[in-house]
């Protein structure tokens, strides 16, 4: 006697198929646990490797290096998972996203420039805290006294090391007031991105990477100062960018010699914007280059 399979029977292979492919991989939630904890342990490195890195390269453009560098991993993941499905997030996962990672950096970059980083450093720990605060919020969340006593702890060891570690770094009132507040901000705003995140859980992990790539782009635009990036602006296009392409059409099409000559131009324009712009002093010197210069260029063309 045979049985009629039911719907679904026959769908569940395909639905595990699609979860496969676009939803989250399925993780016990004790290996999901240890699997955080392994995320600790790698922020515990972030203070040696930031020394090792030395002090050359400004924080915004190490957020923007090391986010690239973090989502270009997970897209590999991804890629090698056969997962490329799950790299788009859903936009509410995606702003969340944004807003943890690149909110807290932003904050917290702000903060240890105006309040001593020792201070600093226990104010932004308080996250820890609050995401077990935050927990007891999640639907179905329950919060015993032992959380909160073991966060409590955990806060107290951290004052007591940071604290111990950097007690003489003083910064003026109004400045260190302003950057307690904000590395408060950025406990709350990893906290809550934190907590927040079980409400997307649907949303696979390799999302991630879309988010990281673009938090690296943000970092990357807040790195220099809009004069600054005025400036590299023109210089990608202008001196770094078409003018390869036009030389290159120059000397495998062009007089070689003639632009030789013409090349002398080069520091003599230079020279003279600088001097437009108020950044180099006008000089003789100056003047008698620019007038070579110019009978260079006219003998050259003229016999062109």
């Amino acid at each position: 006697m045979t049985r009629e399979p039911n719907s679904n029977e026959t769908n569940e292979p395909a639905e595990a198929i699609a979860a496969m492919s676009h939803g989250p991989a399925a993780t016990p939630a004790g290996l999901a646990t240890l699997l955080g904890f392994a995320a600790i342990l790698l922020w515990s490195t972030l203070a040696t490797l930031t020394a090792l890195k030395g002090p050359a390269i400004p924080p915004f453009q190490t957020t923007a290096i090391t986010f690239a560098v973090g989502g270009l991993l997970l897209l590999a993941i991804a890629l090698a998972r056969g997962r490329a499905a799950a790299l788009l997030p859903p936009p509410a996962a995606f702003a969340l996203a944004i807003y943890g990672l690149f909110a807290y950096h932003a904050l917290y970059f702000a903060a240890l420039r105006l309040a001593p980083p020792a201070e600093a450093n226990l104010v932004a720990s308080l996250w820890a805290l609050l995401t077990v605060l935050f927990s007891g919020l999640l639907p179905g969340g329950r919060l015993g006294l032992h959380h909160v006593g073991g966060a409590l702890l955990g806060l107290a060891a951290a004052a007591i090391l940071v604290t111990g570690a950097d007690a003489g770094s003083i910064a003026s009132g109004g400045g260190r007031t302003l950057g307690l507040a904000l590395a408060l901000a950025c406990a709350f705003v990893w906290a809550s991105y934190s907590v927040l995140s079980r409400l997307v859980a649907a949303t696979p992990s390799e999302s991630l990477a879309l988010p990281c790539l673009v938090t690296a782009g943000l970092a990357l635009a807040l790195a220099p100062s809009p004069r600054a990036w005025f400036a590299l602006s023109l210089l990608g296009i202008g001196p770094v960018g078409a003018a390869f392409m036009l030389w290159d059409i120059g000397m495998k099409q062009g007089r070689i010699a003639v632009l030789g000559v013409l090349a002398y131009a080069s520091p003599v324009i230079s020279t003279l914007m600088l001097v437009a712009l108020g950044l180099a002093e006008p000089s003789l010197r100056l003047a008698i280059a620019c007038g070579l210069m110019t009978a260079a260029a006219v003998v050259v063309l003229r016999r062109a």
